[in-house]
């Protein structure tokens, strides 16, 4: 009996129904259809990522039809031409994606490959995460805020449009942190000679690892300070990404105020008390 060839890894990771277009214009396949190594994690990771999004989605949709979402750090908008191509572009309704990004020729290129790929729910807006809360180009409140990898305090501002917005999901994937470890290290000397706990981070790498647990620890607690539930999770394998913590943040109108007194409890332990407007209560 002859043996059967195993079947092409790409089928393996190319969802049913996904467009083969799209996924050659992201570049994320080549001209001939095929993955290269690169590629490929970039490929997991966003449709690992859409296996969280699209249970939200779903709960949202079973409430009211049109949907809308703000992806903040957008990029290339590799997560939003993906939600838009095996979500989205299924529904007859007023649903609708806003991609936020600061690089004027990234939000160019998205607006043109919506056109080209005839995706008319997708607008893409020249901003900063904090100045899109001001905007009047984007609704009053949203349904979903997401944001992959924007860098260091974009993804803080991305959480603050969330709150602001009323947002029901506030989904995260933090990338870069760095404005805690600044904070950490500028403190460390004051806080070695009377918390044992400044161990944690005295040495260089540790202040940098540590800065960036502590960050997230204390997004976790804002958001349940604003009444939501928090769940942390593995995004993908590390082989992956290193950069690998999920945190879907939903809104039950939860109680405030112990997770309130926790997070200002913390950032004085910490020495980050400077820090108390970028994790506000509001």
């Amino acid at each position: 009996m002859t043996p059967q060839k195993p079947e092409p890894a790409e089928k393996h990771t190319i969802r049913p129904g996904q467009s083969i277009e799209l996924l050659k214009e992201l570049h994320i396949l080549t001209r001939d259809g095929k993955l290269n190594q690169d590629s490929r994690r970039k490929l997991k990771q966003v449709n690992h990522l859409y296996q969280f999004i699209e249970p939200l989605l779903q709960e949202i949709q079973r409430d009211h039809t049109d949907i809308t979402l703000v992806d903040h750090g957008a990029g290339k908008s590799y997560l939003g031409f993906v939600l838009y191509d095996l979500f989205f572009k299924h529904q007859s309704d007023a649903s609708h994606i806003y991609g936020i990004e600061t690089r004027d020729e990234l939000v160019e290129k998205s607006r043109q490959l919506a056109a080209k790929l005839l995706f008319p729910g997708m607008t893409f807006l020249h901003l900063s995460a904090a100045d899109s809360v001001q905007s009047e180009a984007l609704p009053a409140t949203v349904d979903i805020v997401t944001a992959l990898h924007a860098c260091d305090t974009a993804t803080d501002d991305a959480l603050l449009f969330g709150l602001q917005k009323k947002a029901r999901f506030i989904v995260l994937v933090p990338c870069c942190q760095a404005e805690v470890a600044t904070f950490l290290r500028k403190n460390k000397s004051a806080q070695l000679a009377e918390n044992h706990l400044t161990e944690l981070w005295r040495h260089p790498l540790h202040t940098r690892e540590f800065g960036s647990l502590a960050t997230n620890a204390l997004r976790c607690l804002q958001l349940e300070a604003h009444g939501y539930q928090v769940n942390v999770t593995e995004l993908v394998g590390w082989e992956h990404s290193m950069k690998n913590e999920l945190i879907i943040a939903r809104y039950k109108d939860l109680p405030r105020r112990r997770p309130a007194e926790r997070l200002n409890a913390l950032l004085e332990q910490l020495g980050l008390t400077e820090l108390i407007h970028r994790f506000c209560t509001l």
